[in-house]
């Protein structure tokens, strides 16, 4: 298992099989950082399906995503988390998705790459997991729309939410860190103040 804290935030990513319990392998790791069984940690999820924990008066907001063969988790007291990591492979539709579903401005960006196939396939797969872990993060996942928001990529190609829908809050009030998680794999994390 590798892990890493950043403020609030408690995060770890560990090998996964497709078909192994996500939220089994989740709560085990809640149980090693508050030394507890994981028999003693209740998944609860809210009305749209977001896991959390509730322990009497606190609540403690957990997000994980798993893509090839890695489970990344994240979880937090008094901020929301969203999470998303993805295998970094040959995406051969990607920039037809990202002009049927991302914002104009970003599409327009990422055709502007396309005479270099590898650099469009990072940028798209950075937009992808920068927007999926913010929608993770506010509740509603991918059916709120990777429309209402936009990222540009800064001068190292990471993602900077630059606009987004105002039941989102503004682009300041979100925190994004975005990694190689390790080779082969692309991680984002996004984090809100409740």
């Amino acid at each position: 298992m590798n892990s890493l804290s950043l403020g609030p935030l408690r995060c770890a990513w560990w090998p996964y099989r497709r078909g192994d319990d996500a939220e089994a392998r989740v709560r085990g790791w809640l149980g090693d950082l508050w030394a507890l069984p994981p028999g003693a940690l209740s998944i609860a999820r809210d009305p749209y399906g977001r896991p959390y924990l509730q322990a009497g008066t606190h609540r403690v907001d957990l997000n994980w995503s798993h893509s090839g063969e890695r489970l990344l988790a994240v979880c937090a007291e008094q901020v929301k988390v969203g999470a998303d990591i993805e295998l970094l492979r040959p995406r051969p539709a990607a920039l037809a998705l990202a002009q049927r579903f991302f914002d104009g401005e970003e599409a327009a960006g990422l055709a502007a790459m396309a005479d270099d196939p590898a650099r469009l396939q990072t940028a798209f797969t950075r937009l992808w997991c920068a927007k999926e872990a913010v929608l993770k993060a506010h509740g509603r996942g991918l059916a709120f729309g990777l429309t209402k928001l936009r990222f540009v990529l800064d001068e190292q190609d990471l993602p900077r939410l630059a606009a987004c829908d105002p039941a989102l809050g503004a682009p300041d009030d979100w925190g994004l860190h975005a990694w190689t998680s390790e080779p082969g794999y692309w991680a984002t994390l996004a984090y809100k103040r409740s």
